[in-house]
């Protein structure tokens, strides 16, 4: 659900957790990582962002995992809110402002480091 002062609606949504994470979560009905807590909002991304966050938060991390999101299966609010300053101009972010229900992951993928150890651009596709 987006507001109606919010950015078009995106079918696909992308919200990263490392194997780890999602192996320890996939047998629950709803996702509530940390920032759900911390900062009210589970961050997401489009495809076409996600390399942005994964290199901000991911830096180090091995097995790294994209999961599918469908928007339209999201019940919580998606605001659609800068992220830092060093992001391109005027590119806004997806933050939902609930729990992510498993029901509205319907994939999960390996997203790995490129050879020189950063995410590259996300190709958007799934396994």
């Amino acid at each position: 659900m987006t507001s109606p002062t919010d950015e078009p609606a995106v079918e696909r949504l992308i919200h990263l957790m490392s194997s780890a994470d999602w192996d320890a979560a996939r047998h629950e009905s709803e996702l509530r990582p940390p920032s759900l807590a911390d900062v009210g909002f589970i961050h997401l991304s489009t495809p076409q962002q996600v390399h942005l966050p994964a290199n901000r938060f991911y830096s180090g991390e091995e097995d790294l995992l994209a999961l599918h999101v469908e928007s339209a299966r999201l019940d919580a609010e998606i605001r659609w809110e800068p992220g830092v300053d060093d992001d391109p101009e005027s590119m806004l972010f997806p933050h939902l402002y609930g729990p992510l229900p498993l029901s509205a992951v319907v994939d999960v993928t390996p997203y790995p480091r490129s050879e020189d150890g950063t995410f590259a651009p996300f190709d958007g596709r799934s396994a």
